[in-house]
């Protein structure tokens, strides 16, 4: 009789759960529940407090309402015996994090700590700490500590020791009342298990843990900030597991609250973009997969470590096991497309659209087609949300160039697509020219699936082909299949992550290929690209930075 696992995908806006079939890996059901609170980047529930410039939290009884919504949601939709369901993952944001207590619960769900900003959640997005960023690169450099390069040479602001030291600068009472600062992926698996375990892909790529050395050693979180010394052995303290292990069995409480049997398997938690690897039959180097949503995460599998500029990271059994995970990302995409939809378009453009019976992105993806590569005249760089690889830094800002009073709607966005693409490229060049080749791009995530004309741009842009996921919750697949792996192949699941994807991987029979007379014409603006990219982000012009402290200094 078939088996069943769930994976939940926990993204910016919303979390996502899957049923999937272990035999074949077809998604039985999916639900999607939208956070309540969303991003919380203005105020404070409740209280109204103002947050800064560059905070982003969030709320966790959100993460729990996916769960309590949409477990229950797909076992209705699916009609098949919950007794079928031989396990549950999820995937997350990272790096998303909280300070819970010695209890396991969030600070920001106490009376005593809740108008407190730096009790509640920080979500991946939160830049607030780059202040702290730049001063642990400083010191990085200056001590010359071997972990910085298998971080391209500087760690996030997003990351989890950047966001602690912040809390410990400007809360240090919040500080002081945490038990430990955990990735809300291991919170939220500890409310389903009852345990609360680190999972090796956020320690390794977000909290810059290492397999074989373990954390930066004392002497350099006290170079940081001597209150900081007994960092990892406190507050980061906690086993470090492979991904695919069992974290426990689901509780009673949870198992009331889901319908799923109590005691089945809980895998460790994820990161989102990780699981997406797996799902889409990655399993082997040279072939770039691509998480493309709000942002893009990109990931790389190779044979040894090797330094690469600007990569977040390269983990020993970080995505597969047995090989090295790289990752690389862009820290919008999407999330470019939706601002300039929302804010930069003319009411005559959505008049158009809706009389089309097409929504904005369709209108202007079917508009922006009719150009070629080159015609509408415009360069944009892709920096609206900072720039996460290869540069670091999220104090960098967009850009558009070659605007004129003919300029249409359709051409600016067709430009922001460029844009992305570009960035893209850079990372891809910055892997091939440190000898981790890349021979063709694997997309997944929402974006892949309603915009053909992004990933064409993006195959003659790189040059390279672009095979699709199948799956619409890639991630959520992924998620699924570690919780098959967890549960083992006596219950019906699997023994490996390559067993797995041998059976569950999916992607689409198409495979989109560069259109070689778009190639040379995009081989000429990305040079273009190239010139701006360093110009802005490597120090010869700050005006960005400079505009930057500006606005922040003209709002106290």
């Amino acid at each position: 009789m078939t088996k069943y696992t769930i994976g939940i995908d926990y993204g910016t806006q919303s979390g996502r759960a899957v049923l999937v079939s272990l035999a074949d890996g077809k998604e039985i059901a999916d639900h999607v529940t939208p956070y309540r609170h969303g991003v919380i980047d203005e105020v404070l529930p409740e209280s109204g407090i103002v947050l800064g410039h560059e905070w982003a939290l969030q709320h966790p009884y959100d993460y729990i309402e996916v769960i309590k919504n949409s477990v229950p949601a797909v076992l209705k939709e699916s009609g098949i015996d919950p007794s079928l369901v031989i396990g549950i993952g999820i995937d997350f944001t990272a790096c998303t994090m909280l300070p819970v207590n010695e209890f396991k619960q969030p600070l920001c769900l106490l009376d005593e700590y809740k108008d407190n900003p730096h009790s509640w959640v920080k979500l991946w997005k939160h830049h607030a700490a780059q202040p702290e960023a730049n001063k642990i690169n400083e010191i990085a450099e200056k001590r010359g500590e071997k972990f910085l390069p298998r971080y391209g040479g500087k760690i996030s602001s997003e990351w989890m020791i950047a966001k602690v030291w912040q809390i410990l600068n400007e809360a240090p009472e919040i500080y002081e009342a945490t038990d430990k600062f955990v990735e809300a992926t291991d919170w939220v698996i500890s409310q389903l298990s009852g345990n609360l375990i680190r999972n090796s892909c956020t320690a390794g790529y977000k909290a810059i843990w290492h397999k074989q050395e373990g954390y930066p050693s004392k002497e350099f979180f006290k170079a940081l900030d001597p209150r900081l010394e007994h960092l990892t052995e406190t507050k980061l303290r906690g086993d470090v597991v492979a991904l695919g292990t069992k974290a426990g069995k689901l509780t009673e409480e949870m198992a009331r609250l889901t319908g799923l049997t109590q005691g089945i398997a809980v895998a460790v938690g994820n990161v989102d973009a990780h699981g997406a690897v797996p799902a889409v039959g990655v399993v082997e180097p040279g072939k770039l997969v691509m998480a493309m949503g709000t942002s893009i995460c990109h990931m790389l599998l190779g044979t040894e470590e090797k330094q690469v500029e600007g990569m977040c990271g390269v983990v020993e059994d970080g995505i597969i096991p047995g090989l090295y995970g790289y990752e690389a990302g862009q820290s919008a995409v999407g999330d470019i497309f939706e601002w300039y939809v929302e804010e930069g378009i003319p009411a005559y453009v959505k008049t158009a659209a809706t009389e089309q019976g097409l929504n904005i992105h369709q209108y202007l993806e079917q508009k922006a087609s009719e150009y070629k590569p080159g015609e509408s005249g415009l360069l944009a760089l892709d920096w609206w949300n900072g720039n996460r690889s290869i540069l670091v830094d999220t104090q960098l800002t967009g850009l558009m160039l070659g605007m004129t009073l003919q300029t249409k709607p359709e051409e600016i966005y067709r430009a922001l697509l460029e844009a992305t693409a570009y960035g893209t490229r850079t990372i891809v060049d910055a892997f091939n020219e440190n000898g981790i080749h890349v021979n063709e791009l694997y997309a997944c995530g929402g974006l892949p699936q309603k915009n053909r004309l992004l990933m064409q741009i993006y195959s003659d842009v790189t040059n390279l082909p672009i095979k699709i996921a199948a799956s619409k919750q890639t991630m959520a697949l992924g998620a699924a299949m570690f919780a098959a792996v967890a549960a083992g192949k006596e219950a019906g699941g699997y023994d490996t992550i390559l067993e797995a994807a041998e059976k569950m991987a999916r992607v689409k029979e198409e495979v989109i290929q560069p259109i070689a007379e778009n190639v040379v014409i995009y081989d000429k603006i990305y040079a273009e690209y190239k010139r701006l990219h360093d110009y802005f982000g490597r120090g010869e012009n700050d005006v960005m930075k400079r505009l930057m402290v500006l606005r922040t200094s003209s709002s106290e």
